[in-house]
């Protein structure tokens, strides 16, 4: 199966970048660290986007193994969208309003 496309809402784009910096500003080894787990994680998402547990509002979510951080997708047809990347402490659904 080929790797579906993968489109970020503006939001999750910000909360991306957002925990990368806070992450970058403890340590420049972290914050690549971080940067590369999600890359990782999207990679897999988008090989693969069944394999993670269904979620909230008809979204699924990948963990994270390194940091606490959850990303929340929607499969569409012809691609995968990123709704949110999470905190783990953060409120569940608090993404929900985004389409």
């Amino acid at each position: 199966m080929a790797e579906l496309p993968t489109k970020f809402h503006p939001d999750a784009r910000l909360e991306a970048l957002a925990a990368h910096d806070r992450y970058a500003e403890k340590s420049s080894v972290l914050g690549e660290a971080f940067e590369t787990e999600l890359s990782k994680a999207i990679e897999a998402i988008s090989a693969n986007p069944e394999m993670w547990a269904s979620y909230l509002f008809g979204t699924q979510r990948y963990l994270m193994r390194r940091f606490p951080f959850v990303v929340v997708y929607r499969r569409r047809s012809e691609s995968i969208e990123i709704i949110a990347v999470a905190h783990g402490h953060q409120k569940p659904g608090y993404w929900n309003k985004r389409s």
